[in-house]
């Protein structure tokens, strides 16, 4: 661009066949064999005619500068190799279905006198839009490799774009795609028979549209904004389990009230039924309080159903039929279905006073309105079981927790920041507050349960999408958008799950838990 070029206002609008006159004095493209190709002013007219809004033209101060050229066609055309002429029935435009589900690029171009000034950047971020708008799978053409011509005698294609990947090396087509989003998706060959430039090859260059959804037989989408609350525990003394449900009811209305999604309820939030068993030891006491658990879960179903909220009933004993004593809890949806998640890791104290076993079940969970996983208080301390279940595409993470101390909440509440930004995911912790004097092993408890995010320009700063006030008996609130994690993993200002060194190290799963 000549410095002495003075710009007062650009924008991209849709090609008019009024345009045609200008388009045409200013675009030609000329390839190093002497031959040069033009679109004519039948070709334009039918593009205009069967697909307006991807044709658009850069206008600087009424003077088109700019222009790019576009068709819908079937995934199935252009997943492998193809030319140019095929994708574009020689020119005719034949392959544009309406019904398709790739935008296909077919030509973008910048007047000469007009580029650096980031014009061609401007109309891929209109087809990126455009893109969405449609519900369109992905962006995808042919990109050419110009510089390739300097290199051929001493690298493969393949070794070319490593290198323009790695800023190696400049090409004038690929940089630019790259720094744009773009992936080369394979090399083809011929796909431009005149380029010599590129020495007959070309990148096959797709952006996928992150927000793309497959047609379904569903009359509803799935939520992208989900309301989940939170139960704030107040332990107290109750003398039977309908004393217990009556508070548990209570807190199921309230945030059903609010059209939450999701509610969460602590780590051994029945532990107050254990006084009935206070004259036995510990470990017969916590057995004596697991006879519950059956009974506990059948009443959350019934109160998932007729209050239409999926409950994470935090955490209780139960007595496996191998005779251990495990700590687990379940999800209960409102459609009626449960599933039952399990503590992996249990704490020192627990095995010390309780004996309880270690779960051996790690897996994350489909909802009506998020892929879920839940982590039971120590276990969230273990960064490899929230990464385990990132892998699987969790969304929310749920941790039900118990602490007595402000020094083992800190570790609770500080580990899962931790796991919300290394997982890319929301995590929502929910605890106890309160005493139970006459309870064994369960003397006092700390808690200020809350929300929490990645931390990137669509979250809070601090991470923390919202917080109770601590150790008092309450609800909690909050939204949070399944979009924004959706955006952050393809956009974000760090990228933890992509950027994995995969190369490196791993975390797998060793053994599957027992069906």
């Amino acid at each position: 661009m000549e410095d002495s070029l003075k710009i007062n206002k650009v924008m991209i609008r849709n090609l008019q066949m009024e345009d045609y006159e200008q388009l045409s004095q200013s675009f030609k493209r000329v390839y190093s064999d002497g031959s040069d190709v033009f679109w004519t002013r039948a070709q334009i007219k039918k593009l205009i005619d069967i697909f307006p809004e991807g044709q658009i033209v850069t206008v600087v101060d009424d003077k088109i500068v700019g222009c790019a050229l576009s068709l819908i066609v079937d995934y199935n055309l252009v997943k492998n190799d193809h030319t140019y002429a095929q994708v574009t029935g020689n020119e005719t435009f034949s392959t544009h279905n309406p019904k398709g589900n790739i935008l296909y690029g077919i030509e973008v171009f910048v007047h000469p006198e007009y580029r650096g000034l980031r014009l061609a950047r401007r109309m891929y971020e209109y087809r990126k839009d455009l893109c969405e708008t449609l519900n369109l799978k992905a962006i995808m053409f042919g990109g050419r490799i110009p510089n390739y011509h300097k290199y051929a005698d001493k690298m493969r294609p393949r070794e070319y774009i490593n290198k323009v990947r790695q800023k190696e090396i400049f090409d004038p087509v690929l940089t630019f795609q790259l720094s744009n989003d773009f992936h080369v998706r394979k090399v083809m060959r011929n796909y431009l028979p005149n380029d010599e430039e590129s020495k007959h090859f070309a990148c096959l260059l797709q952006w996928d549209n992150i927000y793309y959804q497959a047609p379904s037989q569903d009359f509803v989408n799935k939520k992208t904004t989900v309301r989940v609350g939170l139960v704030q525990w107040q332990m107290r003394s109750y003398r039977t389990i309908d004393d217990l449900f009556e508070q548990v009811e209570f807190f199921v209305d309230a945030v059903s009230n609010y059209q939450s999604d999701f509610i969460l309820f602590p780590e051994y939030f029945n532990a107050p039924l254990m006084a009935r068993f206070n004259d036995e030891s510990e470990s017969e006491a916590i057995r004596g309080l697991a006879q519950y658990t059956e009974e506990i879960r059948e009443r959350f179903i019934k109160l998932a159903i007729s209050y239409n909220i999926n409950i994470i009933t935090g955490s209780m004993p139960t007595v496996k039929s191998d005779g251990g004593l495990y700590n687990v809890g379940f999800l209960c949806r409102r459609d009626g279905s449960y599933e039952m998640y399990e503590k992996i890791h249990v704490t020192p104290d627990e095995i010390k006073s309780w004996g309880l076993c270690g779960g051996n079940m790690i897996k994350t969970f489909d909802t009506d309105c998020a892929k879920i996983g839940v982590l039971i208080c120590y276990d969230v301390e273990f960064p490899e079981l929230s990464r385990l279940m990132a892998d699987e595409g969790m969304q929310i993470l749920f941790v039900p927790f118990l602490t007595d101390t402000q020094n083992a909440y800190s570790r609770v509440r500080v580990c899962a920041h931790a796991r919300a930004i290394e997982n890319e995911c929301f995590v929502v912790i929910a605890g106890s507050v309160g005493n139970l004097p006459r309870v064994h092993n369960m003397d006092i408890q700390y808690a200020q349960s809350g929300v929490f995010t990645p931390c990137d320009f669509a979250f809070p700063t601090d991470g923390t999408r919202a917080e109770a006030t601590p150790n008092t008996e309450m609800i909690l609130v909050s939204d949070v958008d399944l979009d924004l994690l959706s955006h952050l993993h393809a956009y974000g200002s760090v990228k933890n799950l992509k950027d994995r060194r995969n190369d490196l190290y791993e975390v797998r799963l060793k053994k599957k838990a027992d069906d």
